[in-house]
């Protein structure tokens, strides 16, 4: 009776956090705001005494970014009685752009309630900006629809026809999107959004072309190079506008994910510390930005309680918390937090796919595998991810499932280059070379795994033993089995070294496997194997292919089994041509006792 070693695919989009969802790269929507003109400053000359005196201008705060500044005099001004022009109006841009949208929101309501009957007011489609970058879309829709009809109104609609996904008027408002920056920017951001990034820095760069010191506009560009895996080419582009505005933290946040993909997580939370440094603690979506970078950068740490209370803020909270919970094989904490997303994005579909692959190997339910396999080839067969890395993995994966190991290794083969010390891809890859009876690629495949999860496993261990065996590598195939506790997986090795090694001719290793068995379970078909392995020595032996000692242990192996009339017969038979042949059968130690 064979008994094979367990087939298990560890998927490597689950291998850590940091190759599944990863970390988090930000922009702001591009929104359409007129600013008031400066008030006009007296040409006369101030005396030093009231130049001291003067209080810092709205503007200047404006024109440094220094939005925490700017709502300190607004407020402060406001406080004395002695109100900015527009003070609310100001007050909610400047919110917004801290990324407070719940407090702009509140300001843009204020002001709504007493413009009510003024359908020109820009305040609903200000409030509409914060509605939808709150998730708020039927909220935001029903504002935007008050406001007045404008390239902002058609620019905001354009954005929640993708978000209700309705085609139609998609169309519709892209049909009246203007060749003017801001709206090819939008439809650009539409792209990027439907994971088009190629098509998105093809907009990017004619605008730049359009006007060579819009810089921002690279900060687009290089998110696509960090969305299309090409993060040499996105820091590239970045640095430019980084050595302009070094206290970006969108730049500084995506240099440190750059870091994080090109070097290591050491790398990028030092990178990830300035913006720590640099951030106001009024700016919300930083410090949650930072956060959860953070976690992802020391490979998990305090996930649990970083993760939890981001996941309706940040998108990627959710998926590296899946993530987390499958590195720590918490298994239904990790089907209960993706149960309920629909997919949409890349990683999302691949985390549905492992989440279901896990879920049927673990409980052997088919269903949860026919899913993993349909969510895998569905990223793998895009037009967008086929030819990607992560793509070529989940058409691996998808094989795997179903036994194609043959197909599983033209697509593993076409990225092992970018994986040569990755456990997870080795012992996946390992796999798939045994099952093709490439024995020695898959034994070298094996035995560069260094974690100690994989190597513990069982799975592991019955490949690398018969990877051993087909080798004609017994004794290390047994020694793998003097190493294990006793336990129902070391009666599974000790059964498969039974059964191979009696298949490859390997009988000395096979009798002590199959002596082993009996000794547990006096099973008949365990003494015929044990039998058959002796008789396969003895004959060895005489063709001088095993040492003479070898008869003397299967002497003693075949003692081991009593009240059997044959072990007599067969003995008398070894000890005969032994006297006759010269060779002494000593009486030896059972190694395995």
């Amino acid at each position: 009776a064979t008994h094979s070693a367990r087939e298990r695919h560890i998927t490597t989009a689950a291998q850590g956090l940091h190759k599944g969802s990863g970390c988090v790269c930000f922009a702001k929507m591009n929104m359409s705001r007129v600013k008031p003109a400066a008030p006009k400053q007296s040409s006369a000359p101030l005396p030093p005494a009231a130049k001291q005196r003067q209080l810092p201008r709205l503007e200047d705060f404006l024109k440094k970014r220094d939005y925490v500044g700017a709502t300190t005099l607004l407020e402060f001004m406001a406080s004395a009685d002695m109100p900015l022009p527009k003070s609310d109006d100001w007050l909610g841009y400047c919110k917004f752009h801290l990324g407070d949208y719940s407090s702009a929101m509140k300001i843009y309501e204020g002001i709504c309630a007493t413009e009510a009957d003024d359908s020109q007011s820009p305040a609903w489609l200000h409030l509409a900006c914060c509605q939808f970058l709150l998730g708020m879309y039927r909220e935001a829709d029903e504002s935007a629809s008050k406001g007045p009809i404008s390239s902002l109104q058609n620019r905001l609609f354009f954005h929640l026809s993708h978000k209700f996904d309705e085609h139609e008027r998609l169309m519709q408002h892209h049909g009246e999107l203007q060749d003017v920056t801001l709206d090819q920017c939008t439809l650009a951001s539409i792209h990027y959004l439907r994971n088009h990034y190629q098509e998105a820095i093809e907009i990017y760069k004619k605008e730049l072309a359009k006007s060579k010191d819009n810089h921002a506009l690279d900060v687009y560009i290089a998110l696509c190079y960090y969305k299309l895996d090409y993060y040499d080419v996105s820091q590239d582009v970045l640095r430019k506008y980084q050595e302009m505005h070094p206290d970006s933290a969108t730049t500084m946040n995506l240099t440190a994910c750059n870091h994080f993909r090109l070097f290591n997580g050491k790398e990028a939370e030092n990178q990830l510390n300035e913006l720590q440094k640099m951030a106001s603690p009024s700016f919300e979506y930083a410090q949650d930005l930072i956060k959860h970078n953070l976690v992802v950068f020391r490979n998990g740490e305090q996930a649990l309680q970083v993760l939890p209370p981001l996941i309706d803020v940040l998108p990627e909270a959710r998926l590296n918390l899946v993530i987390y919970f499958l590195r720590e094989h918490a298994l239904a904490e990790a089907a209960k937090l993706i149960s309920d997303m629909e997919p949409v994005t890349p990683q999302e579909y691949i985390l549905k796919g492992v989440v279901n692959a896990a879920q049927g190997q673990e409980t052997e339910n088919e269903e949860h595998l026919r899913l993993a396999q349909k969510y895998f080839n569905l990223v793998g067969g895009s037009a967008s991810e086929c030819d990607t890395i992560p793509g070529r993995q989940c058409m691996a994966s998808a094989f795997f499932l179903m036994k194609r190991f043959d197909d599983v290794l033209i697509y593993l083969n076409s990225i092992k280059d970018y994986f040569y010390n990755d456990d997870t891809f080795n012992f996946n890859y390992g796999q798939a070379l045994a099952s093709v009876q490439k024995w020695k690629e898959a034994e070298d495949a094996l035995l560069l795994i260094k974690a100690d999860r994989i190597r513990r496993t069982f799975c592991y261990i019955g490949w690398l033993a018969r990877c051993y065996i087909m080798s004609k590598k017994p004794r290390l195939a047994w020694e793998l089995y003097l190493k294990m506790e006793t336990s129902r997986e070391s009666y599974d090795l000790v059964n498969l070294i039974a059964n191979d090694c009696y298949t490859m001719g390997q009988f000395y290793y096979s009798a002590k496997a199959f002596d082993v068995l009996e000794r547990l379970d006096p099973d008949p078909t365990y003494w015929e194997g044990k039998r058959g392995a002796c008789i396969g020595v003895f004959q060895q032996v005489v063709a001088g292919e095993e040492p003479d000692r070898a008869l003397s242990e299967v002497v003693q192996i075949l003692r081991n089994t009593t009240n059997n009339p044959r072990v007599d017969k067969i003995v008398r038979v070894m000890n005969l041509w032994a006297r006759d042949n010269g060779v002494a059968l000593d009486e030896v130690e059972d190694d395995e006792a």
